[in-house]
């Protein structure tokens, strides 16, 4: 059976890498997570003003879908974020936003997922 693939757009934390693959590894059973790093991408993907960051990131999830065959793509976001120094509440509210960006795209995968990190860097999927 091929690897699986699923495509996560992530704070550029480094404490948020390790806890999004082994969540997506468990809970998708996918082999390899493609890591897709800013500094706080749902603000960037929710407010939409940054053009060039938003097209890059939409070309690097083109990639994992098309040539890795992803089917699961997440959005990530934490808490005390220093790329997207807001309380949680908003936070998660750009996070949905974000979603709404990822689904305009329309690449053809299964699941488009909202994950939030707590405190602990714990994640958890939000709706």
């Amino acid at each position: 059976m091929a690897n699986q693939f699923a495509t996560a757009i992530n704070c550029m934390d480094g404490r948020a890498q390790k806890p999004v693959t082994e969540y997506l590894q468990k809970n998708f059973s996918v082999d390899y997570v493609d890591m897709i790093t800013e500094p706080g991408p749902c603000k960037i993907l929710s407010e939409g003003h940054d053009t060039t960051i938003i097209e890059s990131i939409k070309k690097r999830v083109e990639i994992s879908v098309k040539k890795h065959g992803a089917q699961i793509i997440a959005v990530v976001a934490h808490y005390a974020c220093a790329g997207n120094p807001v309380n949680d509440d908003a936070q998660q509210q750009q996070l949905q936003k974000a979603i709404d960006v990822i689904h305009s795209w329309e690449f053809p995968v299964k699941k488009v997922i909202a994950l939030w990190l707590d405190e602990d860097f714990k994640p958890s999927i939000i709706n």
